[in-house]
């Protein structure tokens, strides 16, 4: 069987021989015309006049675009709720915003064009921090948001302590491989064809079809591949498409435009940053009685998809902790800057920095081990959790029904401050097998007896939890289809509505087919992403791709199995169930076919070996206002030791190891999810240690290119860097028990965090306070500090 097996990523060889074809790597036709957006080089006011005589006159320019040349509606919104349009109408609320379209004969010449016009404006203040959004009302819907369980504040007056204490964590840019691309190619009849680097095929065939006043059906989209996205391809992609469709309805030449790296980071959104306030009550021990948070997110300007991210960060601010008594808070406020959009995580990060910060200061406040102060706030371990279930445990990696449980007496499980039942958490034996592999506690008293004689360099350790929730918040959007074939001559032709950005999914959902039908992986070919083959696709988001792509396809790869076992029952005179599909065979009885045989056999006695699957995820119900109900089929788990140094003259630090102990329930792919691991980890350290996004007053980002962004390089990973799997099969009837590991990995990073904050905490008594990203400067900033 396929599946489970490490089987290498289905185009690693073409990526790494630059034979992988990307938006831009399409040959396009004869005549084919470039894109540049005109932007906005202020924040905030209005344009009164445009002379764009200069770009129309440029070389290679064949027509610029203003807001009034636009056939349809001017929108680029991912939601009804709010008018987000592709170029002003006048309003200018972020330096970046795009003003007006140059169509040109190349993609050099549109640039160039671009910079040509000269814009009369008046020029207003721009709305650009926290306290400035609040002392102006700007923000997102009519108030804070609030989630609360049980009375916080009197469990918080009742606590022996009261701790309180704030922290600041900053954006993140995507920083894909692949910048942002389409190409527009118009057809007979008016229809349209786009190829875009999205991770939201249906969301830009929506958006082409509003803008040029079609239906749905005359707008096909496809994607085979992106190179990179982590979220900013899920929203970003729609200016880029329209503007193509547009264009390429009005000369009737195939259109394609891409950003330029700067141009990439100047208009397009990022990770929202945020700053969570705390007060929290404890006992004696480290417990928390009661706890308050408040967030404060930055949104940008447009609304996007800030409001579900914000939702998803409050849903994470318990992380692996029961919270008895807790308010949360959430202030979503609009800004004059780039609109901020889908990340890695969605909120969810951001929502556990802030209770890992608490954890932290509770730590150092009451003098125990970090570890210890979380492993005593942990949720209780599930039933079962150490062997991998509890009574609706799998007793096989295949999909069985439980056992029954009707007569047996269900011990009481805690829930988490929304109402969900945290049924299958497994932190305490995972936890406790990772403090044994990676020798914690040795190492933890090493780096204190180190920290006690060395007054330069200092150390710093620290194990941080993850628990994050798997579905889309919204409830609708949980559901994939899938279409395959079988061709008479025994090989299989797969397509889904899920999108590959380097992550490995189409590899996966590849080995789920072959598993299905018992044939070698080299029998199936999954081809791009295609609205015109899967229609209402959800985005490849919230770390459901495998889940649910994945159990769309055995849907249909099980109906035209079941077709085929009926008619070799039939023919063969046995029952349907004895025919099995193993070893590229098909066996049944005493007979034994190869599989392109029993196919052909199927075929001549005109079986359809065609069928089109469809899955919606179980068990959701969630009322967002009310912040209550299940919006999540399952937690995936997982945890991180760090171990930093840093130079406590210059503040640089450098993360020397990391021991990662990873829940993916029955693994898919390992070898796909330990790589998933170690680049989430990554990614989720850089965010919180070197990448930094600065905007001077008057709005303009000034880290906007590699030069002065700082992504984690190679030399940046951990020197020793170990990665394991919790090898446990999933509770809940995913596909072939395995868990989504998309997001959760990121969130190991936290502990890179924690780790320095604990380095700092050894150079004096002062608690450290570090905000993120602890770039060097903060750092030192922070050992100043506590050094008093």
């Amino acid at each position: 069987m396929s599946v489970a097996r490490p089987l290498p990523h289905d185009s690693a060889r073409l990526h790494v021989t630059g034979e992988a074809r990307y938006v831009d790597d399409i040959p396009v036709p004869a005549g084919c015309l470039h894109l540049a957006f005109g932007l906005s080089d202020f924040a905030a006011g209005t344009v009164a006049e445009m002379d764009l005589d200069a770009v129309r006159a440029a070389p290679g320019v064949v027509a610029v675009l203003t807001a009034a040349d636009l056939p349809g509606h001017n929108d680029i919104s991912t939601t009804p709720a709010f008018h987000e349009e592709l170029l002003s109408t006048g309003e200018v609320h972020y330096l970046g915003q795009p003003l007006f379209l140059v169509v040109a004969k190349s993609h050099i010449a549109a640039r160039k064009a671009a910079r040509l016009g000269k814009v009369t404006k008046t020029e207003r203040t721009p709305i650009l921090s926290v306290e400035e959004a609040l002392a102006a009302d700007w923000r997102f819907e009519d108030g804070p948001r609030i989630y609360q369980r049980g009375d916080p504040e009197a469990a918080i007056a009742t606590a022996s302590r009261v701790i309180e204490g704030s922290i600041e964590v900053g954006g993140q840019e995507h920083f894909y491989l692949e910048g942002q691309a389409s190409l527009a190619l118009p057809q007979e009849g008016g229809d349209m064809v786009v190829v875009c680097s999205t991770q939201h095929p249906s969301e830009i065939q929506h958006k082409v079809a509003e803008a040029l006043g079609l239906p749905m059906n005359a707008v096909r989209v496809e994607i085979r591949r992106m190179g990179g996205a982590f979220g900013g391809k899920e929203s970003q992609g729609t200016a880029l498409a329209i503007a193509c469709a547009i264009a390429a309805r009005r000369t009737g030449r195939a259109c394609k435009m891409r950003y330029d790296r700067d141009d990439d980071m100047m208009v397009t959104g990022k990770r929202h940053d945020i700053r969570v306030d705390y007060r929290v009550g404890i006992d004696d021990g480290g417990r928390i009685l009661g706890i308050a948070f408040d967030h404060y997110m930055r949104c940008g300007w447009s609304l996007d998809l800030s409001l579900p991210v914000a939702d998803r960060a409050m849903l994470h601010a318990d992380n692996a902790y029961l919270l008895t008594d807790v308010r949360i808070t959430s202030h979503r406020l609009r800004t004059n800057m780039q609109s901020a959009t889908a990340f890695r995580g969605f909120g969810g990060p951001q929502g556990m920095v802030g209770i890992e910060r608490v954890m932290d200061h509770i730590a150092h406040v009451t003098g125990r081990d970090p570890l210890d102060v979380r492993v005593a706030n942990f949720y209780a371990e599930a039933p079962g959790a150490e062997d991998g279930g509890g009574l609706s445990a799998p007793r096989s990696p295949e999909a069985s029904p439980p056992e029954d449980i009707s007569k047996q007496k269900k011990p009481p499980v805690q829930t988490t401050p929304y109402g969900m039942e945290v049924e299958d958490f497994c932190l305490h034996g995972l936890v406790a097998e990772l403090v044994e592999t990676s020798e914690y506690r040795a190492r933890r008293a090493a780096i204190a007896a180190w920290n006690a004689t060395n007054g330069v360099v200092k150390r710093g350790i620290a194990l941080t939890p993850v628990k994050f929730g798997i579905s889309f918040t919204l409830t609708h959007l949980n559901q994939a289809g899938a279409l395959v074939h079988v061709y008479h001559d025994g090989s299989i032709h797969l397509n889904h509505g899920g999108t590959e950005m380097g992550q490995g999914l189409f590899q996966k959902v590849a080995q789920v087919a072959a598993s299905r039908f018992g044939v070698d992986i080299g029998r199936v070919k999954i081809t791009a992403t295609d609205t015109g083959k899967v229609p209402n696709t959800s985005a490849t988001a919230a770390s459901s791709g495998s889940d649910m792509n994945g159990m769309a396809v055995k849907a249909a790869c099980d109906q035209i199995r079941d077709r085929i076992a009926a008619f070799l029952a039939e023919r063969y005179q046995a029952k349907p169930a004895a025919v099995r599909f193993e070893g590229d065979r098909v066996e049944i009885g005493g007979e034994s076919l190869p599989f392109e045989t029993a196919v052909e056999m199927a075929y001549q006695a005109r079986i359809s070996l065609s069928a089109a699957g469809f899955y919606k995820t179980p068990k959701l119900a969630w009322d967002r206002i009310a912040g209550s109900g299940r919006p999540f089929f399952y937690f995936a788990y997982g945890a991180a030791v760090t171990e930093v140094a840093i130079d406590t003259l210059t503040g640089e630090n450098r993360i020397l190891r990391c021991d990662i102990l990873h829940d993916a329930g029955t693994s898919l792919n390992p070898a796909l999810d330990i790589g998933q691991i170690e680049g989430g980890y990554v990614q989720g350290a850089g965010w919180l240690t070197t990448e930094e996004l600065v905007w001077d007053g008057s709005g303009r980002l000034r880290t906007h290119a590699p030069s002065t962004y700082k992504i984690p390089a190679c030399g940046d990973r951990p020197e020793v860097f170990n990665v394991a799997l919790w090898d446990r099969a999933n509770r809940e009837d995913t596909i072939y028990r395995s868990k989504a590991v998309g997001e959760p990995p990121l969130m190991l990073g936290i502990s890179a965090l924690m780790a320095l904050s604990d380095a700092v905490a050894a150079c004096g008594p002062a608690y450290p306070a570090l905000d993120a990203p602890a770039t060097a400067e903060r750092v030192l900033m922070a050992v100043t500090r506590v050094q008093g």
